[in-house]
């Protein structure tokens, strides 16, 4: 005791104003006890933050991340889950940004990130954004917003990075994501098959004239100069040859990009969905999306309307919502007048990829 009243003279103290001097010592010491032995690390947060940033600690596979892969934890940023501007005008594609990601906020923070169990792999203006948007209504689904890319385009930033992009998922969901540019890639059904192959795959297909003429609208809102739709289809006018080295063309030529694809996986790991259905029966064909998926039926006719202006159906005000759900601007443009003549001979030439298509799913999709 010597020392302690060499160091400290209470002397000149009232008793009362000792006993608060030493009670504030005990908690002082006690505090710097408890800091000592690692206790308090865990005080100052709350518990949810404390879980989630023991879940960031450990990967799919038990093994320890990279420091920089589990410090975003208090970030209050989050990917919208749609963008006002057309996602499959590739705004967002050219090459994403990780932290864009990974910068979730704390309240979304439960859960672990998986590979998908199934991906949208096409086709580009077959409905795939509806499909997605109508999927995300399920509790038991989350899905990336925007379209990744990833076995298309930016297959070398790798597989952990892939990873990343991906929504948390609690015991039961799945992990869904699209890109509709996957279903033409040579590349992608490999690299698919490398990640997994046990992926589940959905084609959403449409009338390939129907697609290849809203295709060639879209572009042609971005570049009014664009040449016609008939000077682009024909290699020749005169011949009538069709050029199927245009992109709006060579995408409705399922049968050819399906065997590509079949060669890595099962038929019965496919999925093909009308998109005309989306439009006439989204309750229908959302039943049988969620059978595939291994889902209970959640989404049905109560969740749909069929909004007259735009010509496609709709989702239902969701509860704490203000207004109903429908894509944006960018869907249901009017098309551009393209003589019959055109079509007839587009539509001549589609039909025996289409037959074949119909013999390799084992479904008419009604196109001819």
């Amino acid at each position: 005791m010597g020392c302690w009243t060499t160091s400290f003279n209470f002397g000149h103290l009232k008793a009362h104003s000792k006993v608060s001097f030493y009670f504030t010592m005990i908690l002082i010491f006690t505090y710097l006890f408890y800091c000592l032995t690692g206790y308090c690390d865990s005080m100052p947060s709350p518990l949810y933050v404390h879980q989630s940033f023991k879940t960031k600690l450990y990967s799919l596979e038990g093994k320890k991340l990279q420091p920089d892969a589990h410090l975003n934890i208090s970030i209050d940023r989050e990917v919208p889950a749609s963008d006002p501007k057309d996602l499959e005008d590739e705004t967002l594609q050219r090459g994403l940004d990780y932290n864009t990601y990974n910068n979730l906020s704390v309240s979304n923070n439960f859960g672990t990130k998986e590979f998908p169990q199934t991906i949208i792999i096409g086709v580009k203006k077959g409905g795939t954004r509806a499909l997605l948007e109508f999927l995300r209504v399920h509790p038991d689904v989350r899905a990336v917003g925007a379209e990744p890319h990833f076995f298309d385009r930016l297959y070398e930033n790798g597989l952990q990075w892939y990873r990343n992009l991906m929504p948390r998922t609690l015991e039961g969901q799945i992990t869904i994501e699209k890109t509709p540019s996957y279903f033409i890639t040579h590349e992608a059904p490999h690299r698919v098959f490398s990640m997994s192959r046990a992926t589940k795959l959905i084609v959403v297909v449409r009338d390939p004239v129907t697609r290849a003429v809203s295709d060639y609208t879209q572009t042609l809102t971005k570049n009014p100069s664009l040449p016609t739709f008939q000077n682009l289809v024909f290699k020749n006018s005169s011949t009538g040859l069709i050029d199927t080295s245009w992109s709006a063309v060579r995408i409705g030529i399922y049968a050819k990009h399906l065997e590509n694809w079949l060669r890595y996986f099962p038929l019965s790991q496919f999925l093909f969905v009308s998109g005309e259905k989306l439009v006439t029966d989204p309750a229908g064909e959302m039943g049988r999306v969620q059978d595939f998926l291994g889902l209970k039926r959640v989404v049905t006719n109560k969740h749909f309307y069929f909004n007259q202006t735009k010509g496609f159906p709709c989702l239902k005000k969701p509860e704490g919502s203000n207004r109903p759900r429908c894509l944006g601007k960018s869907k249901g443009r009017p098309h551009p007048h393209i003589p019959s003549e055109v079509l007839h001979r587009l539509r001549e030439f589609y039909k025996p990829f289409n037959l074949k298509f119909y013999q390799m799913t084992g479904q008419d999709f009604g196109w001819d």
